[in-house]
């Protein structure tokens, strides 16, 4: 079978991961990485036996996919140039800075019939992979998503750094379209929110609760799905997930058992899937779709936090979002 020649834009803390994963695959020849510092860039290109370029349009015409792992202000830029070629995409998240922005970039993939994944990296963590075919009907989900502080990802607030993750997670697993949302949050650090909770309501009436910071003394990746009868617990850290039910005696108790799951590395399954829908033109379970309305979700509580609007908000009340949630495949 013909190998898929990749390149990586972005040689950072994370664009070095996907170097990495890509010239680890049998069936992907990684062609070079882009990256302005061209130390770092040598330096990686020489560890996987690549090239180094500074400049993205040195690679186009000699790569079929990309990952493009820059500062969000330059994912549409560089995405639309890609595409535009015809080359397969794995934009990493927040998709784009607009919403017009993502949806220029989704029309453009269907156009050129070209797949565009967003990076919603955990929707490959088996946490999440192994509960969600048990799930019937949720009705409530907890997600809370903290860490200490750094300085890296400051260039978003966190609404679009950390909880831009669970906005997807919870959408996915509710099966419905948000359709009121209510949000408080605060600015401790940054410039930017850096501590946020949002009550998001769906169209089937599915609620969700979903909390991120990133000035927390601890990291912690949790959710908690309440579905009918059972609650499920998912940990995305040690990516192990629990079922607790009450038990048969005549005593109520709750009875907790842990459901089978196989630590993987989330990047590389989230590689492996994006090369796989390159090789079989195949819809990506995060497409530019599914990208696109993880950043309404969080446009929408930044501009109710930024706004002082703590009430229930209706989506097709913001002016912004005026198209909704996509749909569409």
């Amino acid at each position: 079978m013909k190998k898929i020649r990749a390149g990586v834009i972005g040689a950072g803390y994370l664009g070095q991961f996907h170097a990495e994963k890509y010239a680890g695959l049998p069936n992907v020849e990684l062609v070079g990485i882009v990256e302005k510092d061209r130390a770092r860039g040598e330096l990686i290109a020489r560890k996987l036996n690549t090239e180094a370029f500074a400049d993205p349009s040195r690679i186009l015409g000699t790569v079929d996919a990309v990952s493009i792992v820059v500062p969000t202000m330059l994912h549409h830029e560089i995405a639309k140039q890609f595409l535009d070629a015809g080359v397969h995409v794995l934009l990493e998240k927040p998709m784009t800075v607009t919403l017009e922005q993502a949806d220029e970039l989704v029309s453009l993939a269907s156009r050129k019939k070209v797949v565009l994944q967003v990076g919603h990296i955990e929707r490959f963590n088996p946490a999440i992979t192994s509960l969600q075919p048990l799930l019937r009907s949720p009705g409530y989900l907890q997600a809370e998503r903290s860490a200490p502080f750094t300085v890296r990802c400051t260039d978003v607030n966190v609404v679009l750094d950390l909880m831009i993750h669970d906005l997807d997670i919870v959408t996915s697993l509710a099966g419905s379209t948000p359709r009121k949302v209510s949000a408080a949050g605060f600015s401790v650090i940054t410039r930017e929110i850096d501590a946020v909770m949002a009550r998001i309501v769906f169209a089937n009436g599915c609620v969700a609760d979903v909390s991120a910071s990133r000035i927390s003394d601890e990291k912690k990746r949790s959710l908690k799905i309440f579905d009918g009868d059972s609650l499920y617990t998912a940990d995305y850290q040690t990516q192990k997930a629990f079922v607790s039910r009450r038990g048969a005696g005549d005593v109520p108790e709750f009875v907790t058992t842990e459901i089978a799951t196989e630590r993987r590395d989330t990047l590389l399954e989230e590689i492996k899937a994006f090369i796989g829908c390159v090789e079989q033109m195949s819809r990506p379970a995060v497409s530019g779709i599914e990208g696109r309305n993880a950043l309404a979700l969080a446009r929408l509580i930044t501009h109710s936090i930024e706004n002082s609007i703590t009430d229930f908000v209706p989506f097709t009340e913001r002016e912004e979002l005026s198209q909704h949630v996509s749909t569409d495949g």
